[in-house]
């Protein structure tokens, strides 16, 4: 399969990375509390709060998935409307639901220990303000019309307009090569991996309750900024169970009587923004010491062919390579982060990382990689119970898994893995000072 990837090296003089949790704003379903708010509007309160904690940082990485034609780069407007120092490049990076964990990697390589040792990474996504465009003729036509200098030239443009260009473009969530939908790719995947709907409503039920109880027991308190009259995640259903998920119809395979993925075992539509901090250990040094950071040991960047896999599947190429290439099981690893984009990806995912042939004849593994322990994975919620704001969902997973790893013994291990559309994927690997 084809594969794209790249590796952090600490040789050549290249200062160890670092990744200190940020903060995020609640997550708030698509059409809900936050719906009034467009991706800068939920950018500038992270900024300005991370701004007040770390001081200046030494460059800025920012990304939205969804476009906006007011906003060309949404990093450097972030920082601007933040008030932060202008002086400080801000640039904006987008990879899907990858978005933020790649600014993490590409600011990671960014850093030099010199001039740049602090980096301020994150993202943000307004499910809720989708901006309707133009079919391109109709966008020419009246561009010409906008242009024109006499009566003439502005009928000839308006007289190009045929009744076929008169339609709006909608931006929907579909993999533009293939025409499918993420929903609709996911659901191939759970019938060729033999995914059952009973096992995605357990994934699905175990974020919702262990997403509640991280709230209540305060794990969210310091990640989890007040914005309005908002002050936690939305889209968490604790009283949620099997039996009431059971109940809900296929969300996307709706006419074979064989579609198992629910609006309960899927991410929702999701408002939010999120941030992290990526350091050296002099950037450390200017943040409050009490700040949860993990080592950045190493991260893969991978894709897969989208016509000849599963659209979701890149993750699961990558984890067992950087695990074998470290040297390291499934064992030593003690906290796994996996974005649920789908209950039933995260299931596949760990049906195929323990099966020997998929790691050698695909992801080309020949390591023993040892038993997966599932109770290691997303205790304090993932993005099925969280919500999924794609531009945010990376440093939301980062900072949270860094919080949680922190609390963890000195040396223990962390994957943090996103599935990206596109057939793409980031896998980060943390280590507890």
């Amino acid at each position: 399969m084809a594969r794209a990837a790249a590796t952090n090296s600490q040789s050549g003089g290249k200062p160890d990375i670092w990744l200190a949790a940020g903060v995020r704003t609640p997550f708030a379903r698509a059409g809900g509390a936050l719906a009034r708010k467009d991706a800068l509007e939920l950018s500038v309160p992270v900024v300005k709060a991370m701004l007040a904690k770390g001081g200046r940082p030494d460059l800025m990485s920012w990304g939205a998935v969804i476009p906006n034609l007011t906003i060309s780069n949404i990093a450097r407007e972030a920082l601007i409307e933040a008030r932060g120092d202008p002086t400080v490049p801000a640039f904006s990076t987008v990879m899907a639901c990858s978005t933020s964990m790649t600014g993490a990697f590409e600011a990671a390589g960014m850093l030099d220990g010199r001039s740049r040792n602090l980096a301020l990474v994150g993202g943000a996504e307004a499910m809720s303000r989708i901006q309707i465009g133009l079919s391109q003729p109709l966008s020419d036509d009246l561009r010409r019309f906008m242009e024109a200098k006499t009566f003439s030239e502005r009928w000839a443009a308006i007289a190009h307009v045929r009744t076929g260009d008169l339609k709006l473009f909608i931006p929907q969530i579909k993999n533009r090569a293939t025409g499918k939908s993420m929903g609709e790719h996911t659901e191939e995947m759970a019938k060729g991996w033999q995914i059952s709907r009973t096992e995605q409503d357990e994934i699905a039920l175990a974020s919702h309750r262990n997403a509640a109880a991280a709230w209540d027991r305060g794990f969210f308190d310091d990640l989890v900024l007040r914005l309005d009259d908002v002050g936690r995640d939305t889209t968490i259903r604790a009283d949620t169970s099997l039996e009431k998920l059971a109940k809900l119809a296929p969300a996307f395979d709706r006419t074979s009587g064989q579609g198992t993925l629910t609006a309960g075992n899927s991410s929702p539509l999701t408002d939010g923004a999120a941030a992290i901090w990526v350091a050296t250990e002099a950037g450390l040094a200017r943040l409050p010491a009490e700040t949860p950071r993990a080592r950045l040991v190493d991260y893969d960047v991978s894709a897969i062919d989208l016509f000849n896999e599963y659209l979701l599947m890149a993750p699961a190429y990558a984890i067992p390579r950087v695990l074998a290439r470290n040297g390291l099981t499934y064992e030593d690893v003690g906290l796994w982060e996996i974005h649920e984009a789908f209950a039933a990806q995260v299931a596949t995912h760990i049906k195929a990382l323990q099966d020997p042939a998929f790691l050698k004849d695909k992801a080309g593994v020949t390591a023993t990689l040892g038993r997966f322990l599932v109770e290691r994975v997303n205790p304090n919620g993932g993005s099925t119970a969280l919500g999924h704001p794609f531009g945010a969902t990376g440093a939301r997973i980062l900072s949270q898994g860094v919080k949680e790893l922190y609390a963890m013994p000195p040396g223990t291990w962390a994957i943090v893995s996103i599935c990206a559309d596109g057939g793409q994927g980031t896998v980060a690997l943390l280590q507890r000072p």
